[in-house]
């Protein structure tokens, strides 16, 4: 039991890790959360194309690591080097960046409900980064928990299930704070200090 909760919990935190940035996505989640338009549509097709996403990463390198199960090692090489990457980047990010979320509620209001979902789609499945961070990464990491895999998987879900929830719900308030480049920096060095540790933990193990 303590080996799925932990692998839960690692889960929880690699996928906050992973889709907590400033991006393109995240950036027109707040927008429409702050013009309280389709809000409800938008976050849904996060978190169901993240769900979808995930458990593709995770099935997909599951059938290949119990083919060939070498692959455990070289998956844990992989997803620890990038996710400690990823790791620097952020720390990088929170000692020079200087960026902040500017929502523009008057231009999301004019979006139509068809339109936002279309956006939303393009936003998510047409960024080639998606499938290196979610499908490949979070694949490899999840794997490399061996029987807990799936464990892992609930984990990184619940994580964009709660991250796309409360920045569509609470984005009025989360605005102020994401409109502040210190605020940025903060949250940053957390990731940063998140993915060192999930990163440093895989390539122990291997």
């Amino acid at each position: 039991m303590t080996t799925y909760v932990l692998a839960a919990v690692a889960g929880l935190l690699t996928g906050a890790g992973l889709i907590i940035a400033i991006g393109p996505q995240n950036v027109f989640i707040l927008r429409q959360g702050v013009a309280r338009a389709h809000v409800v549509p938008v976050v849904v097709v996060c978190a169901i194309s993240d769900v979808v996403l995930i458990v593709a990463g995770v099935a997909g390198l599951g059938a290949l690591v119990a083919a060939h199960p070498s692959v455990v090692k070289v998956a844990k090489i992989f997803g620890g080097g990038y996710v400690i990457v990823l790791g620097l980047m952020a720390a990088r990010r929170c000692l020079r960046s200087s960026e902040a979320i500017v929502a523009n509620a008057g231009e999301a209001a004019t979006v139509s409900r068809w339109a936002a979902v279309g956006m939303t789609l393009a936003l998510t499945w047409l960024n080639s980064h998606v499938y290196l961070d979610t499908v490949l990464t979070m694949g490899a990491i999840a794997n490399s928990h061996g029987h807990a895999k799936w464990a892992f998987a609930v984990g990184a879900c619940l994580a964009s299930l709660l991250w796309f929830a409360t920045l569509g719900g609470g984005a009025t308030r989360l605005s102020r704070f994401f409109g502040s480049p210190r605020s940025w920096r903060i949250l940053d060095a957390t990731v940063a200090v998140v993915m060192f540790v999930v990163g440093a933990g895989l390539l122990l193990s291997v």
